[in-house]
């Protein structure tokens, strides 16, 4: 049986990053609440490998409470030093403590625009875009300056960038990926 070819970048020796590069990476999923998961596991990328965070993936989502954006905005001190003790996930405290300011910054972002899918699509003309070989963009540098604006951190254009891959608004499979035929 012939393997078939994936994007560079997937470790083919981690079945959990197969699995995310073949059914996940680059298909379009604009649900509020996935849109939020990636944000606040992209944001925990930041100077990190995406396969560290994705291992960790499943531990975060125990910490942070299924990733309810409206229960995070809430967290205090107490749940902040919890989750700076919490060994199964990246325990960097400045972005643990982004990740409330990013959830409350979210949820105003819903109530404005009526979901956040939404308005990232206001940063669109048309979508999803199709690219290789960048990881920042003049799209990226728009929407990271925003958000930084509305009071997030740890999103700067590279992180915003990698959501937009992740979530299928931008789709940059390698030309000679399998799943570049998608695209």
């Amino acid at each position: 049986m012939k393997s078939l070819t994936r994007c560079r970048w997937c470790n083919l020796k981690n079945p959990r990053y197969i699995a995310y590069h073949d059914s996940e990476w680059g298909v379009l999923n604009l649900d509020d609440g996935y849109l939020f998961e990636m944000l606040l596991l992209e944001s925990f990328q930041a100077g990190l490998s995406w396969e560290c965070v994705l291992n960790k993936r499943e531990a975060f989502c125990e910490a942070f409470d299924g990733f309810d954006p409206a229960k995070i905005a809430r967290y205090d001190e107490e749940k902040l030093k919890t989750l700076s003790d919490n060994k199964a996930i990246i325990r960097n405290r400045r972005k643990i403590a982004a990740s409330v300011r990013n959830a409350a910054v979210f949820l105003g972002i819903q109530a404005e625009h009526g979901s956040f899918s939404r308005y990232l699509l206001s940063f669109f003309d048309t979508y999803p875009l199709y690219e290789n070989g960048l990881t920042v963009s003049p799209l990226s540098d728009a929407l990271s300056k925003d958000l930084v604006g509305r009071g997030m951190s740890f999103v700067g254009s590279t992180v915003i960038y990698s959501y937009l891959q992740a979530v299928g608004l931008i789709v940059s499979h390698d030309p000679d990926c399998f799943l570049s035929s998608r695209t």
